[in-house]
């Protein structure tokens, strides 16, 4: 990903919370020069300083077959809003595109026995829905071994992030306040994040 220096973030924490709060991504990976894509709900732990990414395809997707033969991509990228020139102080200038995007390139590895199987399916359901885990919890050993031949789990080691934050930067100070205010008082809730994220970065100079 083409990250000029401004937008490069680089404190796992602060990629670690925004995989945390943004978790439905798309894996990619490549087969025979062809790119294939999934959107997936994912769940980040740490290991050893490693991050570890795990997850599940439905078992009919044949993606999974494809994700230990090669290097794996997962893209987190949710909050984004359009900058318009009204927010600048002088007329000669172009729209942007504010956004923030994590690339994880990692390995993967399906998930075969059960029992670490279904460790994953209850590590995302008390990251989803915590209420939830009492009504798993009842079903039978019979019903949720059913359930679990339908998916195929697996998890990623990450060996490399890629994590770019624009929020205008390049911008002055009275311009980004400008920003954070029409986005602030957008109904877009994407606007709205971005605008907090905005805050967020000047309050951090």
């Amino acid at each position: 990903m083409y990250i000029p220096k401004v937008n490069l973030v680089t404190d796992k924490t602060e990629i670690i919370d925004f995989i945390k709060r943004f978790s439905f991504a798309t894996i990619i990976t490549s087969k025979n020069n062809f790119p294939i894509a999934t959107h997936l709900p994912f769940v980040v732990t740490t290991k050893d300083d490693h991050i570890v990414l795990t997850s599940h395809f439905a078992k009919a997707n044949e993606h999974w077959q494809d994700i230990e033969d090669s290097s794996v991509l997962v893209i987190f990228s949710e909050p984004h809003a359009y900058i318009s020139t009204k927010n600048y102080d002088k007329e000669l200038n172009v729209p942007t595109w504010n956004y923030i995007s994590i690339h994880a390139y990692g390995q993967g590895k399906l998930i075969t026995e059960q029992e670490k199987t279904f460790e994953i399916l209850e590590a995302t359901i008390d990251n989803y829905e915590t209420t939830y885990r009492q009504q798993w919890n009842n079903f039978s050993e019979e019903y949720k071994l059913r359930m679990s031949k339908g998916i195929v789990a697996f998890e990623i080691l990450v060996t490399d992030l890629q994590a770019k934050k624009k929020l205008s930067q390049n911008r002055s100070e009275t311009e980004q306040n400008k920003i954070i205010e029409t986005l602030s008082n957008s109904k877009d809730t994407n606007e709205i994040i971005i605008a907090e994220y905005m805050k967020e970065n000047l309050t951090e100079k």
